[in-house]
């Protein structure tokens, strides 16, 4: 279920907050002028994340981050030991649903595969810095541009 924020003008002419789902959320090609702001968005993992039963998970749901996101991690001791950790740490709270597991926390995030980390890293920095999971791309074999949408389907497929 994606989560979205409507902004819609009150009595007083100030914007109120009201939440919805996805089923009534426009696509995720809307403007923020439309009054919807996207807080959760589906990505699929390159290669998944085996569970311990050996069930692959791919497809997933990251929401955005919030300031106590970035900053929790900075009081955890793993980061504190090793800097490197605070992007475990801080994918473990913003990705809210993976696959059918019960729920993701850092323990699942540092067993992923590299590619896997890498990927939602890129993800969460489109999502929180630029607001967007679109990237400009090149066709190597002649030089078309366009842009692809990182949460879409897996490579190949339309």
């Amino acid at each position: 279920m994606q989560r979205v924020i409507a902004t819609r003008p009150n009595l007083e002419g100030r914007p109120s907050l009201e939440g919805s789902d996805a089923a009534d959320a426009p696509s995720s090609t809307s403007s923020a002028d439309d009054g919807v702001m996207r807080t959760e968005f589906a990505f699929e993992l390159p290669r998944g994340y085996v569970g311990a039963d050996g069930t692959v998970h791919r497809r997933g749901v990251m929401r955005l981050a919030t300031a106590r996101d970035e900053l929790l991690p900075l009081y955890d001791a793993r980061v504190q030991e090793n800097p490197a950790y605070t992007t475990v740490v801080l994918l473990g709270r913003v990705i809210t649903s993976l696959g059918s597991l019960g729920s993701v926390d850092a323990s699942v995030i540092e067993n992923m595969f590299a590619s896997d980390v890498a990927f939602l890293q890129d993800f969460y920095r489109r999502v929180n810095a630029e607001g967007h999971t679109r990237i400009a791309v090149t066709c190597p074999e002649c030089s078309h541009r366009f842009t692809a949408d990182l949460a879409g389907g897996r490579l190949g497929e339309s």
